[in-house]
């Protein structure tokens, strides 16, 4: 029995609890019309009944899913000669990837030693009994969990408080689980980032001027020195993400206080989702454009200025950037701005402003903590794209200020550095999660700038 196949049981049985649940209800009450008598309304009894159906089987499930494969493996091992289980750790991880590629059945897997062969069908066979069990102790625990609560159905029992206690659970769950995952990813990053500064020193990343992560792996072969300065990728991050910015935050705005203040219903109803429709477009394709039509086109406007345009620039992938987030910025713009309380309006149009004095005196101040957000989350999107940086900026990491020139991002070197086959032991893979950390940082306090802004307008306008 497949996984998606024992959900889809379990789903149809919990369910039928409620639908028992609630029945029981109407049972007890004595009238199929009334349940004044009970504590809560049927929904509530029915809905208990269902929860204790799936979460005891879904513990059970959840179990089976994190550590089954463990289990498995350690015993499927164990079946094999002695002198194939006092192994090193990378002949023992060889091994088990040998055999997990048998029992899915992997091309490259056929010529392996017939004994783990023999190990791969025992461990297919152990699995096939291990998921029969799985979905017998499934369906016992829920038909078991779902006819207690079933029958412990009384007038007198406080059902609504039992469902909102699980519901504040879940939330509480779900909220630790973001938290963790937080935690989790800044000190994978923390930790790598601490091995790469054991080998160079913070300074030298946070303040050198030249970035070549090119090392020579021996005495004897050619290579680059080994260079991990920060600055210049830093800075073509910043370059082309305030391109981006210019060209999204002016005609975002623009465009969310047109349709907003001044847009007829009709036009509103068609302008705003084309323009949304610029956010589906994925950044691949935006990629294309600049690089076939936006690049060539900013290359030959240069020439005929007589400016020394490279094919590759950071103002083609800021412009295109630019209108790949302009819906992050109007969109948002739009619905906080059409959120301003209409009295401050007719407050203002009361005291003679004009509709252009009362959209910049009251109207964008009251609706600035939403718009900051916006541009935020604008901003991020910019700092974090790849794709766009790829194909028009290039991959060189120069350090200038001439947005005709090519340069590079931080997330374009952080992929860079971890294509294909690498070893997390020395300094030009671990640089990655360096960039990583700093790109974090950088974040951060965009988030803490633009936090502050919001309190300071949210105090004025509440």
């Amino acid at each position: 029995m497949s996984s998606s196949f024992l959900l889809i049981i379990l789903l149809g049985m919990a369910s039928l609890a409620y639908m028992q649940g609630k029945r029981r209800v109407f049972s007890l009450s004595g009238v199929k019309s009334s349940s004044e008598k009970f504590h809560s309304r049927p929904g509530y009894y029915g809905m208990l009944t269902a929860v204790w159906c799936v979460f005891p089987a879904l513990l059970i499930f959840g179990f089976w899913v994190v550590f089954s494969e463990t289990i498995l493996t350690a015993l499927a091992l164990k079946t094999l000669p002695p002198s194939l289980q006092n192994l090193t750790a990378g002949q023992s991880n060889l091994l088990v990837n040998n055999l997990h590629n048998l029992v899915s059945g992997h091309v490259a897997a056929r010529d392996i030693d017939p004994v783990l062969q023999q190990a791969a069908i025992q461990y297919q066979g152990m699995e096939q009994i291990g998921r029969i069990a799985l979905g017998v102790a499934m369906f016992s625990m829920a038909l078991f969990f779902a006819f207690f609560v079933y029958r412990r159905i009384r007038p007198e029992m406080r059902a609504r408080n039992h469902v909102e206690k699980i519901v504040q659970l879940v939330l509480l769950l779900c909220s630790v689980i973001a938290i963790l995952t937080t935690i989790g990813i800044v000190l994978s990053v923390l930790f790598e980032s601490i091995r790469f500064f054991q080998h160079v020193p913070v300074t030298d990343f946070l303040f050198g001027m030249k970035w070549s992560p090119q090392m020579a792996m021996r005495a004897d072969q050619a290579g680059s020195s080994g260079s991990f300065g920060a600055v210049p990728v830093l800075a073509g991050t910043f370059m082309i993400s305030g391109i981006a910015l210019a060209v999204a935050v002016p005609i975002g705005l623009m465009s969310a206080i047109y349709l907003s203040e001044y847009a007829g219903r009709r036009v509103r109803t068609w302008a705003k989702p084309i323009m949304e429709i610029l956010a589906g477009v994925p950044t691949v394709v935006y990629g294309f454009f600049a690089a076939l039509v936006v690049a060539p086109f900013i290359r030959d406007s240069g020439e005929v200025f007589g400016l020394n345009v490279s094919s590759e620039s950071a103002l083609a992938a800021g412009l295109v950037m630019g209108i790949m987030i302009i819906p992050f910025v109007s969109s948002l713009s739009d619905d906080v701005i059409n959120a301003v309380p209409q009295a401050m309006r007719d407050g203002s149009y009361g005291l003679g402003a004009t509709k252009s004095e009362t959209i910049l005196n009251v109207i964008i101040p009251a609706a600035l903590p939403g718009i900051v957000g916006g541009v935020l989350l604008a901003a991020s999107r910019a700092i974090g794209e790849t794709m766009i940086v790829v194909m028009a900026a290039g991959l060189s990491a120069n350090l200038t200020a001439n947005p005709l020139q090519a340069v590079t991002t931080v997330t374009v070197q952080i992929v860079t550095l971890l294509v294909g086959d690498q070893e997390f032991d020395s300094p030009k893979t671990l640089v990655a999660f360096a960039l990583g950390l700093l790109l974090f940082i950088v974040t951060l306090i965009l988030n803490v700038i633009a936090l502050h802004v919001v309190r300071k307008y949210r105090e004025e306008y509440e």
